[in-house]
C-alpha cells in the first residue's frame, strides 16, 4: 500500500497536453463544460465547432482514439436514457423509423447526448493526460479546501486497494457456489459490500491513527 500508485485512465505520454501544468487543465475543462452546457440545443453549428476544438485537443494529446473509445462505455447508462426520453415525453408526436415519438423528448434527447458525450470525453482527455498527483497539486493551486485535496489523494491512494480485496470476496463467493449475478445470491453479495463498507472505515481509522502518531496536525507534507 506505500508504493507509488497510477491510475488506469491515465495514459503516459510527452505530449505538450500532458506537460500542461494540471490546474490549467482543469480550468480549461470547468471552462469547456461550462461553454457546452450554455450551449443551446438548437445551435447545432456551435456543438460541432465545440467537438472539433475537443478533437483537435485529443489529437494533439497523442492519445489513441481506441483507448479513449473503450472508456466511453461509462456514458452507455446516460445514452440509454436519452433515447428513451422521445418515447416517455409528452408533447406534439412525429413519425420516426416507423415510431411515434415526442418531437419535444427528440430535441431533449439530443441535447443530453451530445453535451453527455462532449463532458465524458474531456473528462476522459483530462484523466488521460493528467497524473494522479498532478492534478492534486493543481488543484491546491486553484485553493481548493485542503481537507478535499487530501481525501481525494487517499481516495485514489487506496481505491486499488479496495477494488482488489472487493475482487477477492467475489472469488471467495464463487468458490462456495455463488454466483453475484443471480438475484437469488444478491443477499449475499449486499452481505459482502457491507463487510467491505465496515473493512474500509477501520482501516480509514487505522490510517488516521497512524498518521497522528506520525505528526500529523491536518495538512500533509508537500
Amino acid at each position: 500500500m506505500g508504493a507509488g500508485h497510477g491510475h488506469l485512465l491515465h495514459y503516459h505520454g510527452h505530449s505538450v497536453v500532458h506537460r500542461a501544468p494540471g490546474h490549467v487543465k482543469v480550468v480549461a475543462l470547468v471552462a469547456f463544460m461550462l461553454l457546452v452546457v450554455a450551449t443551446p440545443r438548437e445551435w447545432l453549428w456551435a456543438f460541432g465547432v465545440e467537438a472539433a476544438v475537443l478533437l483537435g485537443v485529443v489529437a494533439l494529446s497523442r492519445v489513441p482514439a481506441g483507448y479513449l473509445a473503450k472508456r466511453m462505455v461509462v456514458e452507455v447508462p446516460f445514452a440509454v436514457f436519452a433515447l428513451l426520453v422521445p418515447f416517455v415525453a409528452t408533447g406534439p408526436r412525429t413519425e420516426l423509423l416507423g415510431l411515434s415519438v415526442s418531437e419535444t423528448g427528440l430535441v431533449a434527447a439530443w441535447g443530453l447526448l451530445v453535451k453527455g458525450t462532449l463532458g465524458v470525453l474531456a473528462s476522459l482527455t483530462l484523466a488521460a493526460t493528467t497524473e494522479p498527483e498532478e492534478l492534486l497539486r493543481g488543484l491546491t493551486r486553484l485553493r481548493m479546501p485542503d481537507l478535499i485535496v487530501q481525501i481525494m489523494g487517499f481516495m485514489i491512494r487506496y481505491l486499488s486497494v479496495v477494488v482488489g480485496e472487493l475482487g477477492r470476496m467475489m472469488t471467495s463467493m464463487r468458490s462456495r457456489g455463488a454466483d453475484p449475478r443471480w438475484p437469488r445470491h444478491w443477499p449475499m453479495l449486499a452481505r459482502s459490500l457491507g463487510a467491505l463498507f465496515i473493512r474500509s472505515y477501520e482501516r480509514g481509522e487505522r490510517v488516521h491513527l497512524a498518521m497522528l502518531s506520525r505528526g500529523y496536525d491536518g495538512r500533509l507534507p508537500r
